[in-house]
Parts: structure tokens; C-alpha cells; sequence
């Protein structure tokens, strides 16, 4: 009886959070929630207990983004540079990065992004946090 109990948890969180690669696109949204979920609940952070499974969850959607959507290769300075530019933003637009300094040393590749401001970037341009790396 536990567990089956137990193997009906594991299949409601799997149902809400894909512990495995991804196969499709249907499966692709639903990681995509999924981290959005954890950034919300401050997953980003690396100190929070859930961060391991914002990490795990990253580096399934950044592998089913390489096998379906493959793209050149780009420095993450200027994949921001471009959303930037995009959205109309200028480094002073983006405080939940840090200083406008530190976005610029960001985007002159002087400093590479932390975890946290992965999170925020992935939040703030609705795109995967693998974008950044």
C-alpha cells in the first residue's frame, strides 16, 4: 500500500516537474512552467533547497533546445546585448541584474552572470534560462 501511495506522488510531481529528458514539445512547455514555477518560489537562488532542481530542469530544456532549435553560436554578453536592444532597454533598465557597472562589465564580457541574475534575465525576456550560458 505505501508504496503505491509513494509511486502515485512520484508520478503527480513528475506529471508537474519532468524529471527526465525532454521528448517534445508538449513536454518542453510543461519544463518551461515548471521553471518558471521554481524562479517564482526563488529557485534562482543558489542557496535555496529547490536551486538543484532549477539546475536539473535548465540543462533539460537547454538540451532539447540544442536538438530542436539549434542556433549559431553566441557569447551570452551578446544574446543579452540583442534582448536588450530588442525590448528597448538600456543597463540602467535592468536593477534586478545589479548596477548599471555591473550590466556593463556583463555585457563587455568582463564578468559572466551569476545564477540569480540568469534566473531574473530568463524571467524578464520569457526565454530559457540555457539562453545565458
Amino acid at each position: 500500500m505505501r508504496r503505491t501511495m509513494v509511486t502515485h506522488r512520484v508520478e503527480i510531481v513528475t506529471r508537474q516537474v519532468p524529471l527526465h529528458p525532454i521528448a517534445d514539445d508538449a513536454q518542453y512547455e510543461v519544463a518551461v512552467a515548471a521553471t518558471n514555477g521554481l524562479i517564482d518560489a526563488g529557485a534562482g537562488d543558489e542557496e535555496h533547497s529547490l536551486a538543484p532542481l532549477l539546475g536539473l530542469l535548465g540543462e533539460f530544456i537547454a538540451a532539447y533546445e540544442e536538438r530542436t532549435y539549434p542556433r549559431p553560436d553566441a557569447p551570452p554578453a551578446e544574446v543579452l546585448r540583442l534582448l536588450m536592444e530588442q525590448h528597448g532597454l538600456k543597463q540602467g533598465d535592468l536593477p534586478e541584474i545589479g548596477s548599471q557597472g555591473v550590466v556593463s562589465e556583463i555585457l563587455s564580457g568582463k564578468r559572466e552572470s551569476n545564477k540569480n541574475q540568469i534566473a531574473h534575465l530568463s524571467e524578464r525576456f520569457g526565454v530559457s534560462p540555457a539562453t545565458f550560458f
